[in-house]
């Protein structure tokens, strides 16, 4: 049964760190594209940042240079490093995989598997 479990989320001060973790079971995390996508209340859900099967990513404009996505492939675990962060991060994140290789890895649509997701709080 492929699973993602998410962890690391809680509450942080702006300008500070969390790392978000995505433990995935059932299939090979490094053979899948796996993204990060969070959602804001009130707002659509958002691609926040992916790495491609070959190791490529892909970030959000609003998160570049802050945040960091990376592949521990003996842990088959997706990290999300997150830093310098602000109020406007504060969301609910989800890890999600799919079979997929092409431009649009911050598009919800090419993943098929989701985690239930980690809530993280940014206080001003």
């Amino acid at each position: 049964e492929v699973q993602l479990v998410e962890s690391g989320g809680g509450l942080v001060q702006a300008g500070g760190s969390l790392r978000l973790s995505c433990a995935c079971s059932g299939f090979r995390a490094g053979d899948f594209a796996v993204g990060w996508f969070r959602q804001a209340p009130g707002k659509e859900r958002e691609g926040v940042a992916a790495i491609s099967s070959s190791g490529d990513t892909d970030y959000a404009d609003s998160v570049k240079d802050r945040f960091t996505i990376s592949s521990d492939n003996a842990k088959n675990t997706v990290y999300l490093q997150m830093r310098s962060m602000k109020p406007e991060d504060r969301a609910v994140y989800c890890c999600a995989s799919g079979r997929y290789t092409g431009d649009y890895y911050l598009y919800e649509g090419v993943y098929r598997n989701w985690g239930p997701g980690t809530r993280v709080t940014v206080s001003s």
